[in-house]
């Protein structure tokens, strides 16, 4: 078995891990009460065991991220950004895993959550055991421009048995005539085959979203999408293509930055004999080979 962490190298050989989305788990527990109280009594008893149960329940889910947003946004109520998370549970293999992660943008002190952004994890066909957020990724306050802030936002699922898990990266913004949180960008993918979201943060794609995600036929390489926003704010795709870069090409960059001269030449942002687009890091001195960028 093979275990290729997000953003390894472009020669990693591939695997089919999106079977392991059909994993599950079922917990099953009998509870067995012999009684002879009056049906009234039972209630009471079983109502005031019940309620220490669910207080003490919620009482465990610790903050683990929170932004005022009335600030960076200048919003017409007290709006602000909450994640908590639970006490660790049992994996989807028996393990210790990451409680799960609840997600709140909020003006009135978190009693409702607007958007709804948990529910990214959710394919179309109904939850599974990937639906809910049991990772927290990065949450930052970004700026596609000058003008323009956004609040970015990544989760990830239970991890399966081979280390794989569905991950998710929401970009929201602030509608000022409505006082309302808006998502504006939504993708999701898996892990285990150098798939990536990646938001750029400066630079000539500055405010730009770039996702690569696998092919499933020879010769194996990867869909190259770019995303960006457009007047009405939400993002809108602009570029997709098959890319230069495949799996066993000996190139140890990210597929996002083998690809980057290729996406910007697409963009009409670079030509052949301008200077190299740098990879994010750790290559000084790429070079072009087979038309993609290698270190």
């Amino acid at each position: 078995m093979c275990l290729i962490p997000a953003g390894a190298p472009s020669d990693a050989t591939y695997y089919d891990t999106f079977a392991s989305e059909h994993l599950a788990t079922a917990l099953f527990t009998k509870v067995t009460v012999t009684m002879t109280l009056r049906f009234a009594a039972l209630g009471m008893i079983l109502g005031a065991l019940v309620s220490p149960v669910a207080e003490g329940s919620a009482a465990t889910a610790r903050a683990i991220s929170t932004i005022d947003l009335s600030k960076p946004f200048a919003t017409r109520s007290p709006w602000r950004f909450t994640a908590t998370q639970g006490e660790d549970v049992e994996g989807l293999s028996g393990e210790e895993a990451p409680g799960p992660v609840s997600l709140c943008i909020s003006n009135n002190n978190g009693q409702s959550c607007r958007p709804d952004a948990d529910d990214i994890l959710t394919p179309e066909d109904g939850k599974d055991a990937f639906s809910e957020p049991h990772v927290l990724g990065n949450v930052a306050l970004v700026h596609p421009s000058d003008t323009t802030t956004l609040l970015l936002v990544e989760i990830g699922s239970f991890s399966a048995m081979n280390g794989d898990r569905r991950v998710a990266t929401q970009l929201f913004g602030y509608d000022r005539g409505r006082d309302v949180f808006t998502r504006v960008y939504a993708h999701v993918t898996r892990k285990n085959n150098n798939q990536e979201i990646r938001y750029i943060a400066k630079g000539v794609l500055r405010g730009f979203v770039i996702s690569a995600e696998p092919t499933s036929d020879a010769p194996f390489g990867f869909w190259i999408i770019v995303n960006r926003s457009v007047a009405s704010g939400v993002y809108k795709q602009v570029l997709r293509y098959r890319s230069a870069t495949t799996y066993g090409d000996g190139n140890r960059l990210a597929v996002i930055d083998s690809e980057m001269p290729g996406i910007q030449r697409r963009l009409g942002l670079w030509r052949v004999g301008q200077p190299l687009p740098l990879p994010q890091s750790g290559c000084a001195n790429p070079h072009m080979l087979h038309g993609a960028l290698r270190c």
